[in-house]
């Protein structure tokens, strides 16, 4: 779809081309017929000052030379007159040879008449009577000048026309440009929500956009409270639903079944299996979710804090380090990535000989996380098998996370890929790439 200032710019050129064009158009019609209508005067005059010059002779009228104008006794001047009374014809002398023909009917005529040498010559004719006889005067002017500088004039104009409607054009693409310089500082706010840069749009805005302004603020805010329910609403229900699944967890242990060995297997089986999966899909309706407006993740901040706790849980000699960007901003929720990020540095953790490290870069518009180890690693037949949901990295370790499964999902779920790789660490690699403003597209996976 062409852009608004595009439709305006073609609408407005169109409208200013044709109604110049009418203008101009109009205006040398209007022009031509004055001046037609001041030279028919002349004309008139002429035709009667031939009139006058008509006089009685012995052998009858006669047309008496010293009165005419000097033009009509100079070739090709561009002054011609033809004379009809009582049977002759006369002639001027400046027509040279050629013809003026009688014109059909009296008066100025609208069509210009061939004249000696190409010329285009505006033709009157007058009926008049002399000495009681019928004559018929003929006066004709070369016009060929004339249409010259209408032709000159027209060019003139289409250029003058031409540039002021380029100016016009210039001068209403900058006012256009200035007018949707909103709509442009809009969507670039809109960009920052997307990038969690911003919690709301600004409210200083042109009349016209406040009421869109006010109605996507209002959803921003209506949807940042209904998100922060659900995460509460989901926390007090993972609270209600665990405490039931301890109490049974005491009961099958208690020394009334150990007289049912199998029994209290199968119990304590299937109430872990519950317990695993009420925490898995809590977790990931929680990650899932759609991020709050406004959420971030600062490297510089979060990093620090969620490595000592990483420390304190794991307080053998491990070496925990992590790589990032100054300044660096992820736009994603910071609970999220510190589930995430805590749940993948918890399992390396736990699988590491000395060594953890977690990087994190930005390129070609997308964030790359890596997270090593230099642990034993998983072979590559198994890797799919780890991802797959239900299955834990640490199903060996006591944990206090997720599994790969779910923190895939959520990566999935944020419009992203995560893959295991062989470590340069020599150990597992957990690889992660994110686009841009991936954060706000998010959906949650079917499962």
């Amino acid at each position: 779809m062409k852009s608004i200032q595009r439709r305006l710019s073609l609408g407005l050129f169109g409208v200013l081309l044709v109604v110049g064009l009418l203008l101009a158009q109009t205006s040398l019609w209007l022009f031509e017929l004055g001046l037609r209508r001041y030279l028919e005067v002349g004309l008139r005059n002429e035709a009667e000052g031939l009139l006058v010059s008509i006089n009685r002779g012995t052998a009858g009228p006669q047309l008496d030379p010293q009165r005419l104008t000097p033009s009509y006794s100079r070739p090709l001047s561009g002054h011609y007159y033809r004379v009809e009374a009582m049977g002759q014809v006369w002639r001027s002398r400046s027509l040279w040879d050629h013809e003026l023909a009688k014109p059909a009917q009296p008066g100025l005529q609208k069509a210009l008449a061939d004249g000696p040498q190409g010329q285009q010559l505006l033709v009157l004719r007058g009926d008049y009577r002399r000495f009681g006889q019928p004559l018929s005067i003929t006066v004709a002017e070369d016009y060929s000048p004339l249409l010259s500088s209408f032709r000159r004039v027209q060019y003139i104009g289409l250029g003058l026309g031409l540039a002021a409607l380029l100016l016009v054009l210039f001068l209403q693409r900058l006012t256009v440009r200035n007018a949707l310089r909103p709509l442009e500082q809009a969507r670039q706010q809109i960009a920052q929500l997307q990038d969690g840069q911003r919690a709301q749009l600004e409210t200083q805005v042109p009349q016209e956009l406040e009421p869109l302004v006010a109605q996507i603020n209002h959803l921003l805010s209506h949807t940042s409270d209904t998100l922060t329910r659900s995460r509460h609403a989901l926390g007090n229900l993972g609270h209600a639903l665990k405490t039931p699944l301890a109490v049974l967890l005491s009961l099958a242990g208690r020394a009334e079944l150990n007289a049912h060995p199998e029994l209290q297997a199968t119990l304590r089986e299937q109430l872990a299996q519950i317990n695993q999966r009420l925490a898995r899909e809590l977790a990931r309706a929680r990650l899932s979710g759609e991020v709050l407006p406004g959420a971030q993740f600062e490297c510089a901040a979060e990093l620090p804090g969620l490595f000592s706790t990483l420390a304190l849980i794991h307080p053998r000699d491990l070496q925990l380090s992590w790589q990032a960007p100054p300044g660096l901003r992820l736009p994603w929720d910071r609970e999220d990535l510190l589930e995430v990020l805590g749940n993948l540095l918890d399992n390396a953790c736990k699988w590491a000989a000395s060594r953890v490290q977690l990087q994190i870069s930005v390129a070609d518009g997308r964030y790359c996380l890596w997270v090593d180890d230099d642990g034993p690693g998983i072979a590559v037949a198994q890797r799919d098998a780890v991802l797959e949901r239900g299955t834990r990295l640490d199903e060996l370790v006591a944990g206090h996370g997720l599994g790969l499964g779910v923190v895939r999902d959520s990566v999935e779920a944020w419009g992203g890929s995560l893959q295991l790789q062989d470590s340069p660490l020599g150990g597992l690699r957990v690889a992660i790439e994110l686009s841009r403003g991936a954060g706000s597209k998010r959906s949650t996976p079917q499962g």
